[in-house]
């Protein structure tokens, strides 16, 4: 009876179709199970990546608000600053110091109670009402830092951004308070451009080619930062934060593991992200800070492997159906047989693999030709594993750099103020099991400023390594110099006591004012110098005797070293 199928066909090109069509099987099922296990471990390695990426962005960014918050709330505890008046010189002075440390500081103010601006960095709104500004109304009760905002009252005053989008701020502001009364609010407008210089700091070398991109989303899911300054472009379109990524503001390690996901564009990206880690309430602006990149990208390296291993796969069906058709006679009886060794081999048992049978040298052709491709598939999934494991390598190298990187400061090589924060730390727990005192000596260059504007900024930078330079040089190795931002610089001395601080504070500044910088010449430098409280637990707190000092000595002269003396300090306050 005839085959209604194969009505012409003879036995043997039936044997041939059915074999070849079962070595096709046999390559789909081992292609689709490859590119399953090799999209997975690719999705766990960039996304791991993508996930460094997303938290360090967090990390920095938080670091930034609270640094400057906190810059603020310190200036305005200063009650020697305002003592003479919200509109005295000294204010102005430091006013032009605090935006000279940091360049992002587009406008710094100081208002009375009436929202009159009394003193301003270029003399910028000076005599203006900004009572009714965000900044001011939270800021005369407490601590603020308000979220991204276009410019309003400064749009027209100051130089455009780098890019083209509009002018856009951060504020920061904090309540000025002499004798116990809130005399005035100082406000810092700082410039959105940090945050695009932080992020690009993190893109790894490849990132263009990957096309790889970082979103920032507020608490609302609206988008407040896009790369290549297109944030208005998308913000027209209606991005906001996809739905399929919930992370809870309380939980401090708050990070969505990298998955799949479709955007508001119809296309797909593996997609990390990690909400702002902020370490206060009021710098706690809940940010969503999202990385993603292209699956045709992530998962180009998976696709091309089950190309290839297709490919072997149909190359081996036609040359096994060949086999199959001058080996009909008598393969009929071996056909159950490699059947079942190929389902074996299809659902992964451990050992499983196409018998060598030599019943005949037909079968055996065609099983030696079927073992091998099936070793060729497992050699070619052994090869991407060792290249997945090669590249996980350098992704981990390349994360332990940006952590290096995100510890120390760029221009001088030693330890920046988050990298200082960490050491201080390890050197308190190790003071108090020993019950060993802690001094630092808080460092400042006197009149910086005057070297930047006469020589440029590249001789000011001489001048600050000079200065990192000499630093090391003159403490022990178990002392640790660290650049806290701009000319100032801090050296932590464990097991010394304030005395011995105090000794080794002057001889710095006779050893600096005696040691000509490159271009500028000679230089001088003021020291604050405190032992520090153990009983402190708060870093800023504990420092805040070495600033105290450091205030004194350049009000006092400057090029000169002064202890701290709590009474002495309040007589002067």
């Amino acid at each position: 009876m005839r085959s209604k199928l194969f009505p012409l066909l003879s036995f043997r090109t039936h044997i041939a179709i059915v074999f070849g069509g079962l070595v096709i099987v046999l390559a789909g099922a081992l292609t689709f199970a490859l590119g399953q296990m090799l999209t997975s471990q690719i999705q766990r390695d960039k996304g791991g990546a993508l996930n460094v990426v997303a938290n360090n962005a967090s990390k920095m960014l938080a670091d930034g608000l609270f640094d400057r918050s906190r810059e603020v709330q310190v200036l305005t505890e200063s009650a020697a600053v305002w003592s003479q008046g919200l509109d005295s010189p000294e204010v102005a002075q430091n006013l032009a110091r605090s935006q000279a440390m940091r360049p992002n500081s587009l406008w710094i103010g100081v208002a009375d109670t009436a929202g009159v601006v009394r003193s301003a960095t270029g003399g910028l709104l000076l005599g203006q009402n900004v009572k009714n500004r965000p900044w001011f109304t939270a800021g005369i009760q407490r601590n603020f830092v308000g979220d991204v905002h276009p410019a309003k009252l400064l749009a027209s005053l100051l130089p455009r951004a780098s890019t083209e989008e509009p002018l856009r701020f951060v504020d920061f502001s904090a309540p000025i308070r002499v004798g116990g009364k809130v005399v005035g609010v100082l406000g810092l407008h700082g410039s959105w451009d940090w945050t695009r210089e932080v992020v690009e700091s993190l893109h790894p070398a490849n990132a263009k080619a990957l096309r790889m991109e970082v979103f920032i989303f507020d608490r609302t899911g609206a988008v407040i930062y896009a790369p290549d300054g297109k944030t208005a472009v998308h913000v027209a379109a209606g991005l906001h934060l996809p739905s399929t990524i919930s992370l809870s503001s309380s939980n401090d390690n708050a990070a969505q593991r990298a998955a799949v996901i479709q955007w508001q564009d119809g296309k797909d990206y593996l997609t990390a992200a990690a909400k702002l880690k902020a370490l206060s309430v009021a710098s706690d602006l809940g940010w969503t800070i999202v990385v993603r990149e292209p699956v045709e990208i992530a998962f180009a390296d998976s696709h091309a492997a089950m190309v290839q291993a297709m490919g072997i796969g149909l190359l081996a069906a036609g040359f096994a159906g060949l086999i199959a058709w001058f080996a009909a006679g008598r393969i009929s009886g071996h056909l159950s047989t490699i059947a079942t060794a190929a389902h074996d081999v299809e659902s992964g048992m451990p050992g499983a693999s196409i018998p060598l049978l030599e019943s005949s040298s037909e079968v055996l052709s065609l099983a030696t030709a079927l073992n091998r491709m099936t070793r060729r598939l497992i050699t070619l999934n052994e090869q991407m594993e060792d290249k997945v494991k090669l590249r996980t390598q350098e992704l981990e190298a390349a994360n332990r750099e940006l952590d290096r990187q995100s510890r120390s400061d760029h221009l001088t090589g030693v330890l920046n103020r988050r990298g200082f924060e960490a050491q201080l730390k390890i050197a308190l727990s190790s003071a108090r099991r020993r019950n060993s005192p802690v001094s630092v000596i808080m460092v400042d260059l006197d009149h910086f400023k005057q070297v930047n504007d006469t020589h440029g900024h590249e001789a000011g930078d001489q001048v600050i390594r000079h200065l990192s330079d000499t630093l090391r040089q003159r403490v022990r190795d178990s002392d640790i110099v660290a650049r806290m931002g701009g000319e100032e610089f801090i050296v932590m001395l464990p097991d010394t006591d304030a005395k011995g601080a105090q000794i080794l504070a002057e001889e710095l500044v006779k050893v600096v004012a005696l040691r000509p910088a490159p271009v500028a010449g000679k230089v001088t430098i003021s020291a604050g110098v405190s032992q520090l409280d153990m009983k402190q637990e708060d870093l800023a707190e504990m420092l805040k005797g070495a600033d105290e000092a450091l205030y004194v000595a350049k009000r006092s002269g400057r090029n000169q070293a002064v202890v701290h003396d709590a009474s002495a300090m309040a007589s002067m306050a």
